[in-house]
């Protein structure tokens, strides 16, 4: 019986920890957060209307998803100034892309606040590319050549330019920057205006070298992070605790049915 309340109580603190854990924001290292936040990007763009014959699928960039965590921090309604000429924050991109949602954390997913970017496209009209309102945040989104995104989400007890507090501020930089004056991408048959290297996946232009990143893998496994331990180790915490529950009640219905019979052999 004591096996078995000791097992109770490893299972009960391994998901008091993982609920706990789960109520906090995500960092930018975190599986799900990257995996969501890549996942809904490539969703809204491989489903652009007109279809898009350029549109190149959309991979993390750790880099971007730091410059995203430090201007988080700063909890500002405003852009990076820094994001163009002549800073050079990000090795490969001259210029950045940003988009930015602020809300109360109890509302705050991955999925609405790009989903609220993207719903701009109400205010825009592709064939005049005319705005009647913000569309900025949607081009940015569906722009065809921004190929990397890095993003950050900070718990803000206020931000400045905004009325409300406890909020959760969620930054996105983008490489290479959209949004210059053009459509955001060239309407037409799905990939055809892709390069000759690329190869079409869900409607879009990927390519192993300009795809390649050093810690995501971004289309064979688009999912899972490439440090083979961290997916071993959620496999454990996953499996492990029903394994072990299983193994508790065995262990009593045995115990009850032949309580004179000894365990440990």
């Amino acid at each position: 019986m004591r096996v078995t309340l000791a097992v109770t109580a490893w299972v009960v603190s391994v998901v008091s920890s993982y609920s706990h854990s789960a109520s906090r924001l995500p960092d930018i290292d975190n599986e799900g957060f990257i995996k969501d936040c890549v996942h809904i990007h490539n969703k809204f763009r491989s489903e652009v209307k007109p279809r898009a014959s350029d549109m190149l699928y959309m991979t993390w960039d750790p880099a971007l998803a730091q410059v995203a965590k430090a201007w988080a921090r700063n909890c500002k309604f405003s852009h990076n100034e820094k994001l163009k000429i002549p800073y050079r924050l990000h090795s490969n991109f001259t210029s950045l892309g940003e988009n930015i949602w602020t809300g109360t954390v109890s509302i705050f997913s991955v999925s609405s606040a790009i989903t609220s970017w993207y719903n701009e496209i109400q205010y825009y009209d592709f064939p005049t590319q005319k705005c009647s309102k913000v569309c900025g945040h949607y081009t940015q989104v569906i722009w065809a050549d921004s190929y990397k995104v890095g993003c950050a989400v900070q718990h803000c007890p206020k931000v400045s330019g905004l009325d409300f507090s406890n909020v959760a501020h969620f930054v996105c930089n983008y490489g290479p920057a959209g949004n210059y004056p053009t459509w955001p991408y060239k309407k037409g048959y799905i990939c055809s205006a892709c390069s000759k290297k690329d190869n079409c996946v869900d409607n879009m232009c990927t390519n192993p070298q300009r795809d390649k990143t050093t810690r995501f893998y971004s289309v064979v496994y688009p999912d899972w992070l490439i440090y083979s331990r961290n997916r071993h180790l959620s496999l454990f915490l996953i499996v492990s605790p029903p394994i072990l529950i299983l193994s508790a009640i065995i262990t009593i219905l045995v115990r009850h049915k032949w309580p004179h019979l000894s365990l440990l052999g």
